[in-house]
C-alpha cells in the first residue's frame, strides 16, 4: 500500500512536469527502506510509460538541442555509475539527502545560486555531472528540470524535453540493471497501470491551470523535507 500511495503522489508531478518518479520516488523508497536497485526496478518502468505518453503527444515540442547533449554527454555516465554503485554498494542516502538541500535552497541562497549559474553555464561539464549524479543516486532529474526550465522555452516544451530526456534516461538504466542480471518482477505491471492512469486524469484536469511560479516553490520545498529526511535516517537509525 506504501509503493501505491507513493507512485500516485509521484505519478502526479510527473504527470505534469515530466519528472518526478524517479526524483522523489526513490529517495521516498530509500527511506521505506528498500535497496537502491529495488528501488530502480520498481520505479523505472512506471517512469518510463508515463514518459512515452507525454511524448507521443507531444514530440513536436521537443528541443532537440538540449536532447542530443542528453544522449551523447549524459547517458553514458548514467551507465558507468549506475555500474560502479551496484558493485561498490555505497550508501548513497547521506549523499542524496545533501544534494536535494543544496538544489532546494538555490533560489533562497545567493551562494547556491551563484553555484548553479555557473554550472549550467558550462554545458559540457554540466550534462556529465547530471550522468554521474543520475547514475549514483537516480536524481539527475533535479539538474534536468533546472537546465530546461531556465532556458527560453513554453510549458509543452519544457515538459517535452524533459520528458524525452528523462525517458532515454531510464532506458538506458533498464538495460543496465538487465545485463547486471537483474529481472524486472512481472507481478508489478500493475504499477504501470496506476501510472498510466493517474497521468491521464492529471493531464486532462490540472496541467494547464498550474503555473511555473507554483511548480518551483512547491518543487523546493519537496526536496528540501525530503534531504532532511534522508540525512536524519542516517543518523538516527
Amino acid at each position: 500500500m506504501k509503493i501505491i500511495i507513493v507512485l500516485i503522489i509521484t505519478s502526479v508531478i510527473q504527470s505534469l512536469f515530466g519528472v518526478g518518479v524517479l526524483l522523489f520516488g526513490t529517495p521516498i523508497l530509500l527511506l521505506l527502506g528498500y535497496p537502491f536497485i529495488e528501488s530502480l526496478l520498481i520505479l523505472l518502468p512506471v517512469s518510463v510509460s508515463i514518459n512515452m505518453m507525454q511524448i507521443v503527444k507531444d514530440y513536436t515540442y521537443v528541443d532537440y538541442k538540449v536532447y542530443k547533449n542528453i544522449l551523447f554527454l549524459t547517458v553514458p555516465f548514467i551507465i558507468i555509475f549506475l555500474y560502479f554503485i551496484e558493485k561498490v554498494d555505497v550508501n548513497v542516502s547521506i549523499f542524496i539527502g545533501f544534494f536535494l538541500i543544496f538544489i532546494a535552497l538555490k533560489d533562497y541562497l545567493y551562494i547556491v545560486k551563484k553555484y548553479m549559474n555557473k554550472l549550467l553555464a558550462y554545458n559540457n561539464i554540466f550534462f556529465i555531472t547530471m550522468g554521474i549524479i543520475h547514475g549514483m543516486t537516480n536524481l539527475g532529474g533535479s539538474l534536468l528540470t533546472a537546465k530546461v526550465f531556465n532556458a527560453d522555452l513554453n510549458k509543452l516544451e519544457k515538459r517535452s524535453t524533459i520528458a524525452i530526456s528523462y525517458l532515454t534516461f531510464a532506458i538506458f538504466q533498464i538495460i543496465t540493471i538487465l545485463l547486471l542480471g537483474y529481472k524486472f518482477k512481472l507481478n508489478n505491471i500493475y504499477y504501470i497501470l496506476i501510472g498510466l492512469s493517474t497521468y491521464l486524469i492529471i493531464n486532462k484536469l490540472l496541467f494547464h491551470r498550474i503555473s511555473n511560479i507554483k511548480y518551483d516553490k512547491l518543487f523546493a520545498i519537496f526536496l528540501f523535507l525530503s534531504g532532511v529526511a534522508l540525512i536524519l535516517k542516517n543518523i538516527i537509525w
